[in-house]
């Protein structure tokens, strides 16, 4: 569906989205519903004032649904993520598709969306792996399948993946709680891998730009998924990922401003990064059942970091400024268990 256009009438837009708008005679201030024929039910399309044009844009149905990883022991889905990330890794599943390896800026992608996950969904050898640690996750425990043990950090249980090796019980840095008001269920001390999923067909540089669920930005912009419905422009080369791992510390010294718009590309930070294909991630994934959504571009940071808890909660805060409701994603998922083998790219690279 397309925006209405400046000066279009209540009920043109009503008739343009299919459902019902309230507006007043400048269209400053609207709220709009969406009647979701899928689902045929009629749900809130906005967040704040104006038309939230890639509402319900995210594409469901069996081509969409998770699918076994292998059939009859034969690998029959696409490259998976998250992967390990070290240095000299390779995938065993050969494929033809090429990752973006000059920045999504250049390559016409923009964010569409900020999360993270508890512990990191990748694999870095000496930076975020089974022998790192949190507040509650023992060394040798991360990214097993059991979920967090001691101080629950969500309503429900939230799968761990791996610890970054920061953490200091003996340092108040880590240990000292910070007055959370924007993030949920995100503590000090604990290790969180942020992803910023990009598009060429997201509503780049407009009030619609960032979007929860992510797939909503994603998919946002019809013209380009036509294209790549089409075939004339590869999903690798449409949709990629940034992702960047870090250790929370209640230390002003690691405050950084803008979290929301994309990895931190400063000093050390997106110094050593790898560039793989790989597909969405999420616990509703594993090495058994696989996301059909990809293949996409993943550029991961294999350094961790450190971050103050300011700098996440500022994020949150810029997030529940958007116009969609981003308040399900202002606190931690949990973390896909890292990929097989046979299940990851082979064409990992480092740039």
């Amino acid at each position: 569906m397309a925006a209405g256009p400046t000066g279009s009438t209540c009920q043109e837009l009503k008739d343009a989205y299919q459902g019902s708008a309230c507006c007043n005679s400048n269209l400053t201030q609207t709220t709009s519903y969406h009647v979701d024929t899928s689902a045929k039910k009629t749900v809130l399309a906005t967040h704040g004032a104006g038309m939230n044009i890639c509402h319900g844009k995210k594409p469901v149905g069996a081509a969409w649904d998770n699918f076994a990883c292998l059939l009859n022991g034969t690998v029959q889905a696409f490259e998976q993520s998250g992967a390990n990330v070290t240095v000299g890794y390779q995938g065993q599943l050969g494929t033809n598709h090429t990752p973006i390896t000059s920045s999504y800026f250049s390559a016409g992608l923009c964010p569409v969306n900020v999360h993270w996950h508890l512990g990191a969904e990748h694999y870095s050898a000496g930076e975020f792996d089974e022998f790192g640690s949190s507040p509650t996750t023992p060394v040798g425990t991360a990214g097993t399948e059991t979920y967090t043990a001691g101080r629950r950090l969500a309503a429900a249980p939230v799968r761990a993946g791996f610890q970054c090796r920061h953490y200091n019980e003996l340092d108040h840095r880590f240990t000292t709680e910070y007055n959370w008001k924007y993030c949920t269920n995100t503590k000090v001390g604990e290790t969180y891998e942020v992803h910023w999923p990009h598009s060429a067909a997201g509503m780049c540089g407009t009030p619609n730009q960032f979007q929860s669920p992510f797939y909503d930005g994603v998919f946002c912009n019809d013209a380009a998924v036509a294209l790549v419905l089409a075939g004339a422009l590869p999903t690798s080369a449409a949709i990629g990922v940034q992702a960047q791992v870090f250790t929370i510390v209640n230390d002003e010294n690691y405050y950084y401003p803008d979290l929301m718009r994309g990895a931190i590309q400063e000093g050390d930070r997106w110094s050593d990064v790898a560039k793989y294909t790989g597909s969405t991630t999420g616990t509703s994934r594993d090495n058994t059942v696989c996301s059909q959504y990809g293949p996409l571009t993943w550029q991961v940071d294999r350094k961790c970091h450190l971050i103050s808890a300011s700098s996440f909660d500022k994020m949150c805060k810029d997030m529940l400024t958007q116009r969609d409701d981003m308040s399900s994603d202002t606190h931690p998922h949990g973390s896909r268990a890292l990929v097989a083998d046979e299940l990851a790219a082979n064409n990992l690279q480092r740039l």
